[in-house]
C-alpha cells in the first residue's frame, strides 16, 4: 500500500489523518506545503479541493479528515475507526462531525488571530517540518502567509473575540463526551483523533491553555497528541479573555 499525505506544519487535521495512518499501521510519506501556496500544489496535484489532509493512497485522492478515516476503514478494516456497534457509531460520528466542523475552525482562527498579533511564534509551529527550506527563512519570511492565512480564515478580532468567549461550552463538550465513552476510550476512534489535535492546538496558546489544563479534554490531548508543534505566549486583549477566567470562588 503506498500513500502520500499532503498536509500544512501544526495542521489539526494533518494531524488527524497523520494519527489515523499510524492507527492502521501504514507507512506513508508526508508532504508538508507551506500554507496559502498550499492550495495551487494541491489543484496541481489532481486534488479538487484546495484544503488538507489530502491523502493519495493506491492511485486514489481522498481529501478530508473524515472522508480518510472511511477510506482507511475500508482499505484496512483493522483496528477500526469507526466501531461496530450501531448506536455508539452514531454517537461517534456525531462527535466526529461536531470536531471537524465546529471545534476545527475556532481552533484555527485562534491561532491565526494570536498569529497575525504577533510573528514571532511562528518558527515553533514549524518544529518538524519538512518545507524543503530551513525553518528559520519560513519564519523569516512568514508575513505575508501569516496575513493572508488570517483573512482566508476569517481570524477577525469580533470573530476571534466570539471564539474565545465559546470555548468554555466547547471544552464542557468535550469532556462531556469522554464522560459519556463517546471518546477516551482505551482504543481511540475516529471522533478521538478528531477532537484531540484541535485541543492539542488550543493549548499551544498561551492565553487559552489555563483554561484548558486540569480538563479531561487536556488528558485525551496530551495522550493522543503528545509531540504537537507550537507555543505562542500570551497576546490577547484581557477583555477578550474574560470568559476563561473561572467565576465562582
Amino acid at each position: 500500500m503506498k500513500a502520500t499525505l499532503f498536509t500544512i506544519p501544526a495542521s489539526h487535521p494533518g494531524w488527524t489523518a497523520r494519527l489515523m495512518l499510524e492507527r492502521k499501521g501504514i507507512a506513508y510519506k508526508r508532504v508538508d506545503l507551506i500554507a496559502v501556496a498550499s492550495k495551487g500544489i494541491l489543484r496541481a496535484a489532481g486534488f479538487p479541493r484546495v484544503t488538507v489532509p489530502a491523502l493519495r493512497i493506491d492511485g486514489r485522492r481522498v481529501q478530508g479528515s473524515r472522508e480518510i478515516a472511511r477510506e482507511l476503514d475500508r482499505l484496512r478494516p483493522e483496528p477500526p475507526l469507526l466501531p461496530a456497534d450501531p448506536e455508539l457509531r452514531v454517537r461517534v460520528e456525531e462527535a466526529e462531525a461536531w470536531g471537524d466542523e465546529v471545534l476545527q475552525g475556532v481552533a484555527r482562527r485562534i491561532v491565526w488571530g494570536v498569529l497575525k498579533r504577533d510573528r514571532k511564534p511562528i518558527r515553533s509551529y514549524l518544529e518538524g517540518a519538512r518545507l524543503g527550506v530551513p525553518t528559520s527563512v519560513a519564519a523569516a519570511t512568514s508575513a505575508p502567509i501569516v496575513a493572508l492565512s488570517a483573512r482566508f480564515n476569517k481570524a477577525t478580532d469580533p470573530l476571534v473575540r466570539a471564539d474565545l468567549a465559546s470555548l468554555p461550552a466547547l471544552l464542557d463538550r468535550v469532556d462531556a463526551y469522554i464522560a459519556e465513552g463517546v471518546i477516551g476510550a482505551d482504543e481511540p476512534n475516529a471522533a478521538d483523533l478528531q477532537i484531540a489535535p484541535s485541543v492539542a492546538l488550543l493549548m499551544t496558546v498561551g492565553d487559552v491553555r489555563p483554561a484548558i489544563e486540569g480538563r479531561p479534554a487536556a488528558e485525551l490531548a496530551e495522550q493522543l497528541v503528545p509531540a504537537f508543534p507550537g507555543h505562542a505566549p500570551p497576546v490577547l486583549p484581557a477583555e477578550w479573555l474574560a470568559p476563561l477566567r473561572p467565576t465562582g470562588g
